[in-house]
């Protein structure tokens, strides 16, 4: 059975959506089948992070409705293992079937390795349908110390929902910064009371794929899409180190 994975954030602009696209990615280079699914409704944003803004895909609604099958989800252009459903336009969180969702996601358990939910940022409906469906949560924060009280108060919340796999990922890090306020990766494990699951450097080349309509991992091997990448490997397992460089 394939892993739920709902990629969080507590608040705007920590670039949840684009960790979600990179690890996504990755993963279905590494041979993963994968879903992801932009949960983000009326701000959805996904397609353009992983290169799809000119897929034409499907929402999530329009599948559980019964209109479209799981198997017409869109397919990446450069990755054949990367499908992706759209959020719904026209509706409010509190408007999804929640039954009928959680049925398109135990059906996707049975097809996909990875199913990636790219939740909006906050705490409020959106946030808690994705945590509650989630095997394994992501939090994704920046790093600035405002950030990382945020990120854990928010694992607070999660903790609350009864959620235990959780891991956190330091986004949009100047490692010149780092090293200047001599700060470690224990330093911010101790901060945010999470566990790493990896840290992502500042990266022009996010700006740059989404701009150009490309994934990140197609347009660069460096920088935020190597931190992806050895994302990706934990989730599978690997013991790969986590370190700031």
């Amino acid at each position: 059975m394939g892993e739920l994975i709902a990629i969080l954030s507590g608040k705007g602009g920590t670039g949840k959506t684009s960790i979600c696209a990179g690890v996504a990615t990755a993963l279905a280079q590494l041979g993963e089948d994968v879903l992801c699914i932009d949960c983000d409704i009326g701000l959805r944003n996904l397609d353009i992070s992983l290169g799809m803004a000119d897929s034409g895909a499907l929402s999530f609604r329009e599948v559980y409705e019964g209109g479209y099958d799981l198997s017409q989800a869109a397919v990446h252009p450069e990755y054949p293992k990367l499908r992706f459903l759209t959020a719904p336009m026209n509706c409010a969180p509190e408007e999804i079937d929640r039954e009928a969702f959680a049925q398109l996601l135990r059906q996707a358990r049975s097809q996909f390795s990875y199913i990636f939910l790219d939740a909006p940022a906050g705490v409020d409906t959106g946030f808690r349908i994705c945590a509650s469906f989630a095997d394994r949560v992501i939090l994704v924060t920046g790093s600035d110390p405002a950030s990382i009280r945020d990120a854990s108060r928010t694992g607070e919340l999660l903790e609350l929902m009864g959620k235990e796999s959780v891991r956190l990922v330091v986004n949009r890090i100047n490692p010149k910064m780092f090293e200047t306020l001599d700060i470690t990766v224990d330093d911010i494990m101790d901060r945010a009371g999470l566990p790493l699951l990896g840290i992502v450097p500042e990266d022009a080349n996010v700006v740059l794929a989404a701009t150009f309509r490309k994934s990140l991992l197609g347009c660069t091997k460096k920088g935020a899409a190597a931190a992806c990448r050895r994302i990706a490997k934990r989730i599978q397992g690997l013991p790969i180190p986590v370190s700031i460089k």
